[in-house]
């Protein structure tokens, strides 16, 4: 009877866990519902676009100016709202991002956004119920000779979900509610863009393998919805390794962006490599050939570490958990038609 109890608590251990597991995703999918708050940008004279929702401001060299942003509480009682300012680069999915900083940001920026421009007072502030607030920010542009734009953004996260309870051991999933207000400052004439081909390498991308190739906006300017078309082939057979093409990528100014060409079930191999890639949008194209190798050990690393092999899917956890309620259910009945024999039995 002990090692009956035993097992069932094993399983229940592990389809709760299950459970817990796969319904984590959807919740973390429903942020954008019942925010409770808003914001606006209060665009000064020197907007570009009158009607852009964003700051997009022309500026003089040495200029200071201050910028101003109303937040708007929808809810019946107080919140409480975090602020950052930002520098934008391109993220690994070929979109500008304005919301998490980069790790490292690429060695053409000279100045950073996040840098020029100061949130005035603190960082958190309470926007009364059913009100608003107007927040400050101040930026100073650089006084050397600049020709191009700083892109960046203006972060609000809302901080004042609370937890109620607390289980030792356990991590609390909370949403996170949040908006940015783009940021772009634009000084003298807007150079040429300038693309280029940095480094081509094997990669691993959330632990899939990758043909990362790295590529580099030098210029401060933005090269918005380029179409990159890549082949990958061996070196000494000139067998297609990987063929991909990328639409709709949005280069920041002065940024990096690693773009990951996946392989799914094809294993990494040694040996010697080359990409051709045709990167184009309606006014520019770039055409870049490079050679490249992967070693063995790179390759048995990457191979080893990858979950392309495994087979594993949300549905196969679905079915294991479909498959340990029913295993419950049949114990559970079991367990209840053995105790009724014993006491009949016992009679």
């Amino acid at each position: 009877m002990k090692k009956l109890m035993q097992s069932i608590a094993a399983i229940l251990f592990i389809v709760g866990g299950l459970a817990a597991a796969i319904p984590a995703q959807a919740a973390n999918s429903s942020t954008n519902n019942n925010i409770g708050f808003s914001v606006s940008a209060q665009t000064p004279d020197n907007q570009i676009d009158k009607q852009a929702t964003f700051f997009d401001l022309k500026m003089k060299s040495g200029q200071t100016q201050p910028l101003r942003t109303r937040i708007y509480n929808t809810t019946n009682r107080d919140i409480r709202v975090k602020m950052g300012i930002h520098t934008a680069y391109t993220n690994s999915a070929g979109a500008i991002e304005y919301v998490t900083p980069a790790k490292k940001y690429d060695a053409s920026l000279r100045y950073r956004v996040d840098q020029l421009t100061k949130i005035q007072g603190p960082t958190t502030v309470t926007v009364p119920a059913n009100g608003s607030k107007v927040v400050s920010a101040k930026t100073t542009m650089p006084t050397s000779d600049f020709n191009g734009a700083l892109l960046g953004g203006w972060y609000f996260k809302r901080v004042d979900q609370k937890v109620t309870g607390e289980v030792k051991g356990a991590t609390n999933v909370s949403s996170v509610y949040s908006y940015v207000i783009g940021i772009k400052y634009s000084l003298g004439t807007a150079p040429s863009p300038v693309l280029k081909l940095s480094d081509v390498s094997a990669g691993m991308v959330n632990y899939h393998r990758s043909i990362v190739a790295t590529l580099r906006n030098t210029t401060a300017v933005m090269i918005p919805r380029v179409t990159m078309k890549t082949v990958v082939t061996a070196k000494d057979s000139d067998k297609t390794v990987v063929k991909a093409t990328k639409k709709g990528v949005m280069l920041a100014p002065n940024t990096t962006f690693n773009y990951p060409m996946l392989l799914n079930k094809q294993k990494l191999q040694a040996g010697t490599y080359h990409l051709h890639m045709v990167a184009t949008n309606s006014d520019h194209k770039w055409t870049f050939d490079r050679d490249f190798k992967i070693s063995a050990a790179t390759a048995k690393t990457y191979n080893d570490d990858t979950v392309d092999d495994n087979g594993i899917s949300i549905w196969w956890l679905i079915g294991l958990e479909a498959l340990g309620m029913l295993i419950i259910v049949l114990l559970v009945l079991w367990l209840v038609l053995w105790l009724k024999k014993r006491r009949q039995t016992q009679k």
